[in-house]
């Protein structure tokens, strides 16, 4: 039977809900036991969010000063010395924290990666997206190791709340930690907005708003629909919004319930990054633009005529 470990993703206290969907991927693996591992100088509440998870076994906290900054040079030596305690996976969510930590885990297990989960036909089979989600793979690795894998969190809904809290166990982790990787500062942008990773709701932008000032109609509408704010890489690198709001393949990839791009063309790195939205609303003056054929419905038009009418009428 599959025993797994999540390593839990947390942020000043709160635990992140990329957790909660790993754990409804390991629901898939039938697994005799899901246990979330949460690495902290005082892993205490980041714990007590993790066990009220359904489907979480136990709760393992590993308490070191070490631990107050999520730094995969830190978490990855602590993360392998505990998979090695009879646990057949490893997962962490694909975001920026498990793609730095997952394959330094992988390596000092000395096993193979498998990246990007986004559904378990058994328990070492999995499919997932290639050639900038163009195509998707089976992908089968070895029963006989440890499996090491991130799990695409835009595929799997999180977890809803259990009945009963799971037990949590504090563990010493007897492991020489490394020197060479210190944590100078965290710049996070601050907004009264949804964070976009975890928004039922999203508005984007692309290159057609041709100015950082014009982007304000996008700012406009989000606020209506109390929507999270996007963007296309164009964007980004034309310097309308920062890269935070990025979408796509090499930004976030996200699975709102409702999803409006306004002014985007639909290349497929970007269409990578919504695949998994539920209802997608498309605006652009191109009715030949790709996001059209993925938009459930589509308005062709001036952006700047229609944006408006539709924050009117919202």
């Amino acid at each position: 039977m599959s025993k797994v470990l999540i390593i839990a993703e947390h942020l000043d206290g709160k635990l992140n809900a990329s957790t909660a969907r790993c754990v409804t991927c390991a629901k898939d693996l039938k697994a005799e036991s899901i246990d979330v591992l949460v690495l902290a100088a005082e892993p205490a509440g980041v714990a007590e969010a993790a066990s009220k998870i359904d489907g979480v076994t136990k709760v393992l906290t590993a308490a070191r000063a070490e631990n107050a900054h999520a730094l995969a040079a830190i978490a990855a030596p602590q993360v392998a010395a505990v998979a090695k305690n009879g646990y057949t996976h490893v997962l962490a969510p694909s975001t920026t924290f498990g793609k730095d930590l997952a394959p330094r885990v992988a390596a000092l297990l000395g096993v193979a990666q498998v990246s990007d989960v986004m559904s378990v036909e058994g328990a070492h089979t999995f499919k997932r997206p290639i050639y900038a989600g163009n195509a998707i793979v089976t992908v089968e690795a070895p029963a006989d190791k440890t499996l090491v894998a991130t799990v695409r969190t835009a595929s799997y809904a999180a977890a809803g709340a259990a009945a009963n809290a799971a037990p949590v166990d504090a563990v010493s982790i007897d492991v020489t930690l490394p020197d060479h990787t210190r944590f100078v500062e965290l710049k996070q942008g601050k907004s009264d907005r949804p964070d976009l990773q975890g928004a039922s709701r999203v508005v984007s932008g692309g290159r057609a708003l041709g100015s950082a000032d014009n982007f304000k109609i996008i700012y406009a509408l989000a606020d209506k629909l109390g929507a999270a704010v996007g963007a296309s890489r164009a964007a980004v690198d034309a310097g309308y919004v920062p890269s935070d709001l990025q979408v796509g393949q090499t930004g976030k990839i996200i699975a709102p319930e409702l999803y409006v791009a306004v002014g985007i063309s639909g290349a497929i790195q970007h269409l990578t990054g919504i695949k998994d939205a539920g209802t997608i609303v498309a605006i652009n003056k191109d009715a030949e633009a790709p996001i059209f054929e993925i938009a459930d419905f589509g308005l062709v038009g001036d952006l700047f005529k229609l944006v408006p009418e539709l924050e009117q009428a919202v």
